[in-house]
């Protein structure tokens, strides 16, 4: 965001954070407490506002500039800026100790799977397999906590989208950048002073009018969880979704507990049949301590025994070993075929290698 000539800098000492592409992640807690997230490490710097007010400033132009207010009344904000970065803003009384911003910054190009295999998330017969799976249109959920790289897989794997399918994306705020041409952006819209609230639920029901060959949804937190699996089950394969958890089992849990809620009084088991008729793969992804992100599980599900909803962990990563592939040749294999995939009968086994230009 641009500042008129000859005018002070709103942005003050942040300015040349925001001028680095190596930093991924602005945090102002106070006016002397400036954190950043670089190379996927958190780091405080020694740069400083003035005052409170100074950050009160600053969150208030921003606010302006997308078209929202924020005030005790509606003391957050949660919004996306031009370049794609994503605000979010707290203030008083909200905010105990005074205003705090959060600007969550994006890469210029978007990495795929190679990039991916390049900065060692995975490997190349994980990335392979993923691509083959998004190709045939099998429903994936991908699990992780905050700041794990869930929206940076769901961005690669889109790659593997065929180019001709529509595909429609619904997020709060829009930070997926989808590569094809038949493509439509949804943005959820908080409700304020001028406007009703239109929430992801609303946009999500609204998006099976659109004729979509697959439906992208940034992640699965509410009662749109609903609504998701059902279009996952009745016509929408290869559709995509987030959602918060720190493995494939609680992925699995929270998703029940959101299906729960979102339609009161729904039984637990068949919450239970509308996920394993619905989430065909889960792809678990964990930030470590040294700031790499890394594909630690990859697991299918596998159906429903009884009220136990079966699954089968195909690949997963271990800190002494790497990733490994562990043998299990998954019944979602057989979609391969259909959809025109010439995929390696033995590629489960310990023998096989690949070396892959994965898109």
């Amino acid at each position: 965001m641009s500042q008129a000539p000859g005018a002070t800098d709103v942005f003050g000492p942040i300015r040349t954070l925001l001028e680095d592409p190596s930093i991924t992640e602005i945090m102002v807690n106070a006016p002397d407490k400036i954190f950043i997230e670089q190379k996927g490490l958190l780091k405080k710097t020694p740069l400083k506002f003035g005052s409170s007010q100074e950050i009160l400033k600053l969150i208030e132009h921003i606010a302006r500039a997308v078209g929202r207010s924020i005030n005790v009344d509606s003391p957050y904000l949660d919004a996306r800026l031009p370049d794609g970065s994503r605000v979010n803003a707290v203030i008083p009384p909200v905010a105990v100790d005074g205003p705090s911003l959060t600007i969550r910054r994006f890469p210029a190009q978007t990495p795929n799977l190679q990039d991916l295999v390049n900065k060692k998330a995975l490997d190349e017969k994980m990335a392979y397999f993923l691509h083959c799976c998004v190709a045939a249109k099998i429903n994936i959920l991908i699990s992780g906590g905050t700041g794990s790289g869930k929206t940076t897989m769901l961005n690669a794997l889109s790659y593997s989208i065929p180019a001709h399918e529509r595909v429609v994306s619904l997020e709060d705020a829009a930070e997926l950048r989808l590569t094809g041409e038949n493509v439509v952006r949804l943005e959820a819209r908080p409700a304020s002073e001028k406007f009703s609230e239109i929430s992801i639920r609303d946009l999500l029901v609204n998006s099976l009018r659109m004729r979509p060959d697959r439906i992208i949804l940034g992640e699965c937190r509410g009662r749109e969880a609903y609504d998701m699996i059902s279009a996952m089950s009745t016509g929408h394969n290869g559709s995509l979704t987030t959602i918060h958890a720190n493995s494939s089992r609680d992925a699995l849990r929270r998703l029940e507990s959101l299906l729960i809620l979102a339609e009161s009084g729904m039984p637990i088991e068949v919450a239970r049949y509308n996920m394993a008729r619905s989430i065909e793969l889960i792809i678990q992804i964990t930030r470590f301590a040294n700031g790499a992100r890394r594909v630690i599980e990859i697991t299918e599900v596998a159906g429903l025994e009884g009220d136990i909803i079966l699954t089968q962990e195909l690949f997963n990563y271990q800190p002494d070993v790497g990733f490994k592939c562990l043998g299990f040749v998954p019944r979602l294999a057989s979609k391969f075929a259909a959809a025109g995939i010439d995929f390696p009968r033995d590629f489960f086994s310990d023998s096989y290698s690949i070396k892959m230009k994965a898109k």
